[in-house]
């Protein structure tokens, strides 16, 4: 049986749909209102028998995968590993490809839910704790805030954290993998990370604990200080608080993002709970990926100072790249929300909250500001790094608006800006027009350079994801080799591709750029699951135009199945945006 089938199973969708409305049984069948949209009348209807969903009111319906897609924002992977660790279904394919790294990652979870135990227990049974207690509602949290982000303390001593584990026979070296603890000055000497510190727990998008942040409140150095690259932890793959506000952000169809979980908690406090924090102002291309999967539109509000609108625009970029419309708010008197909220109010802030600056219109000041505008040649290279950063914009309307929004703001033509962008464009030789994709250059630049990320990247994929594209050969070679344990290299490919693909990759991997990680192999590998879902989606749109002019009984019940189809394939590329 395969794996999506065993989880398919072994999960049940009365509960998964319980959790986002309340269903009554009505015969066979469960009932309740619709969580997709505005309704009075119970119109949900939820299957149990064939593990199916359909509301007649919107007509939305699919089975158990395509809801949890829905409404938590996850690819299909995700949801299959979300449904798996709910129902405690083993994920076969990928413990063969890594075992080990998964037996750590359940064993680190567990430590950091002892450690979120010990934290909270620090925070309200010990007198340091009972300080940092009166130290957090100076600040203004409530203890409804406190309980809900979990926060807790770590007593400010070297090995109080590292005692409670040992206690418990947990080895030393797994704490440190975890980020718990780190190495002292002398041979086998271990001392805790986490000292005299307010903590917050970090979780991931299902509400695991995955790391820690915590903020001095005995003056030491630095001020914020967060756990360390971990086998559960990437800081640049996860928007802090995403997962108490994921339904607000949806709702409010904007992402309010701010640096940290001080701004975080005060904002959220204060009933404003479509808001993020990227913990720190180097904002990734995954974190924006991510918000955008639960809204179109971000307001990136930083600090106000250099540091926060030096960020800012930085932000600006990494949302036109994803096609996400990006403002931003920029507080007065360079204060950071919490200060602003503590201040000036809730209705202050919300009111500021109107009067954003466009994205485009914030990265052409950011750029301008201190340039000699009135020199032709300084004036020019601002034009130019305005147009490179607006040729991201995937969408070409959008494209086109904010090449006329940025002539109005340079106070240059408009035909001069889409000429820069024409020149570039020019063919670029005889095989423009058979070249390989991005995502799928880059991914053969990293595959054919560092053999160890294959494993990450099959284990999120099966062939069909290279299916139709130019280098496929090249790929399916790779794939076989990884599957049979051998080695791979550009000199077998010589009788297994065309000349002209063979002399495509060798060019693209002399011209390869340093620096390959498993986040960029798995950002290239979306990039072409995303296309391969696309073609499909084209494929079976075909399929329902000709259906749709027949009469035929046998047709129709086709054209249902095409539909459920294509109400699948879009979710899942939607899920991806």
């Amino acid at each position: 049986m395969e794996i999506v089938d065993q989880v398919r199973q072994a999960s049940s969708i009365v509960e998964i749909a319980s959790q986002y409305t309340t269903l009554k049984r009505r015969g066979r069948k469960w009932v309740g209102l619709c969580p997709f949209h505005s309704e009075k009348t119970p119109s949900f209807t939820v299957d149990d028998e064939k593990q199916l969903y359909h509301c007649f009111g919107c007509g939305v319906g699919g089975d158990i995968y395509s809801l949890v897609m829905e409404r938590e924002n996850l690819t299909f992977p995700e949801a299959l590993k979300y449904l798996a660790e709910k129902y405690r279904v083993p994920l076969p394919e990928q413990q063969r490809v890594r075992p080990e790294v998964l037996k750590l990652e359940e064993k680190l979870f567990k430590i950091n839910d002892l450690a979120l135990g010990f934290f909270k227990k620090n925070l309200y049974n010990t007198p340091e704790g009972v300080k940092a207690l009166e130290y957090l509602k100076k600040r203004g949290l409530s203890e409804e805030t406190i309980q809900t982000l979990k926060v807790g303390y770590a007593l400010n001593s070297w090995t109080a954290l590292l005692d409670f584990f040992q206690a418990k026979n947990v080895p030393v070296p797994l704490l440190e993998k975890g980020g718990l603890v780190l190495p002292g000055n002398r041979a086998g000497e271990y001392r805790d990370r986490f000292r005299g510190r307010v903590i917050f727990p970090i979780f991931s998008l299902t509400g695991r604990v995955v790391a820690f942040g915590g903020r001095t409140v005995i003056d030491a150095e630095p001020k914020y200080l967060n756990s360390p690259e971990t086998p559960l932890y990437s800081k640049g793959k996860l928007l802090y608080g995403l997962n108490f506000t994921k339904d607000a952000v949806r709702d409010a169809g904007t992402v309010v993002l701010v640096e940290g979980y001080t701004d975080f908690s005060a904002l959220y406090q204060a009933g404003i709970r479509n808001v993020v924090a990227s913990l720190g102002t180097a904002l990734t291309a995954w974190q924006v990926a991510q918000a955008q999967r639960f809204a179109p539109r971000m307001i990136v509000n930083y600090d106000g100072d250099s540091a926060g609108l030096a960020a800012a625009a930085r932000a600006v970029p990494l949302g036109f790249e994803k096609g996400l419309n990006v403002e931003v708010l920029v507080l007065p008197d360079d204060m950071d929300p919490d200060a602003f909220l503590k201040k000036h109010g809730r209705d202050k802030y919300l009111a500021l909250q109107k009067k954003t600056v466009s994205g485009l219109k914030f990265l052409v000041d950011a750029l301008a500001r201190g340039v000699r505008m009135s020199v032709p040649e300084e004036k020019g290279k601002v034009v130019r790094a305005v147009v490179k950063e607006i040729e991201k914009v995937p969408d070409p309307t959008a494209r086109s608006e904010y090449l006329r929004m940025a002539s109005q703001e340079l106070k240059v033509e408009e035909g001069l800006l889409r000429n820069i962008i024409e020149q570039k464009a020019a063919p670029a030789g005889p095989e423009a027009g058979g070249a390989f994709c991005p995502g799928e250059k880059r991914l053969l630049q990293i595959l054919m350079d560092d053999h160890s990320i294959a494993p990450y990247v099959f284990a999120e994929c099966g062939e069909e994801v290279f299916r139709g594209l130019r280098s496929e050969a090249v790929f399916r070679y790779i794939l076989e080799c990884f599957k049979n344990d051998k080695d791979w290299n550009i000199h077998e490919l010589k009788d297994k591709v065309p000349p002209a693909v063979l002399s495509q990759l060798v060019r693209a991997l002399y011209e390869k750029p340093p620096g390959a990680s498993v986040e960029e192999a798995q950002e290239c590998l979306t990039s072409l699951r995303k296309l391969h879902l696309e073609n499909r989606l084209k494929d079976v749109q075909q399929q329902i135009a000709r259906l749709g002019k027949q009469e035929e009984q046998e047709q129709k019940e086709e054209l249902v199945e095409l539909l459920y189809q294509r109400h699948d394939i879009t979710m899942q590329i939607r899920s991806m945006r």
